[in-house]
């Protein structure tokens, strides 16, 4: 049991400079021989080539690494849009026809109708969320603004995950020699508690491994797909009056007829609620008040000539 521990604590303190060792061992592997013809090889080419070698120019040479590791970056791009178009319903099928045509697809769709009596001053709004690849992200968004008549809102923001994603990458390979040294640990357990203990070991490696892979996939799949926000909105008509004389009158005459029927209708509602509660509290109440009065007219008219 001790010696499997030795072997489990070497494991794991191993696998952190297994790379490095792995490189260093290569270097050291060949022979000096070796070694020799390969600089002899290398002069004589050099040789070679220097009368017909051309001058290189160190900032093409910067450019072009630059160029090569801006294509391997891992960038997270989203953006926001609010238009304004003439009809959020033809625009929806639109956009989801713009973004199939450009290799992505719709993820959510929403339609929202504010509420009003009058049909014609409900508004239409259309909310979607689309998934574009990275590579169409700006040819996406140029084309989705051509629908409107007015763009409200535009916001793109990005996210550099490179460094993130490299350390997973090299995380995963650390954990996936970790398991094979496992592995091999494993094979050379004398008992079942021994193997067991190994085992355990190996299924938290593998838990290990599924979680950053899992990590990693999702920011490729982020990275690769670009989403883009756009929200699509009914134009808003500023009313302008334009009514004659003649129609200003016939409305204000149309809305004095309006009040008076709601006057009436209030009265009217007014003295229907009214004839119960007159009925069965105010009448009983006034002949209690009225026979009380009497009762004590009776009574002072009696006392009066006595006290006389």
């Amino acid at each position: 049991m001790r010696s499997l521990s030795i072997l489990l604590l070497l494991a794991v303190m191993s696998s952190g400079c297994s790379k490095q060792e792995s490189t260093n061992n290569a270097a050291l592997s060949e022979p000096a021989g070796a070694t020799v013809a390969k600089t002899g090889r290398k002069a004589i080419s050099d040789e070679q080539v220097i009368p017909n070698a051309q001058p290189v120019s160190l900032v093409a040479a910067d450019s072009a690494e630059t160029v090569a590791a801006a294509a391997d970056r891992k960038i997270i791009k989203n953006a926001e849009l609010t238009l304004e178009v003439t009809s959020p319903n033809d625009a929806q099928r639109s956009v989801a026809s713009i973004a199939e045509s450009q290799g992505g697809f719709v993820v959510t769709s929403e339609t929202k109708i504010s509420e009003n009596h009058d049909p014609s001053k409900r508004t239409v709004e259309v909310k979607l969320i689309v998934r574009v690849p990275a590579k169409q992200f700006d040819a996406a968004l140029a084309a989705f603004e051509k629908l409107s008549t007015n763009v409200i809102h535009r916001g793109i923001s990005g996210s550099d995950v490179t460094e993130e994603f490299i350390d997973l990458e090299a995380r995963i390979r650390t954990q996936k020699a970790l398991e094979l040294q496992f592995i091999e640990i494993m094979k050379q357990a004398d008992n079942i508690s021994d193997a067991l203990e190994v085992q355990r070991q190996i299924a938290g490696v593998r838990t290990e491994i599924e979680k950053l892979d899992g990590r990693k996939r999702f920011l490729e799949n982020r990275a690769s797909l670009s989403t883009i926000a756009v929200d699509l909105k009914s134009p808003v008509f500023i009313a302008v009056n334009t009514s004659s004389f003649g129609r200003s009158l016939r409305e204000s005459v149309s809305d004095s007829v309006g009040v008076a029927s709601a006057i009436v209708l209030g009265l009217t509602r007014f003295f229907i609620i009214m004839i119960p509660i007159l009925v069965l509290i105010i009448l009983p109440v006034g002949l209690i008040a009225s026979i009380f009065v009497r009762r004590v007219r009776r009574i002072r008219l009696n006392v009066t000539p006595v006290s006389e």
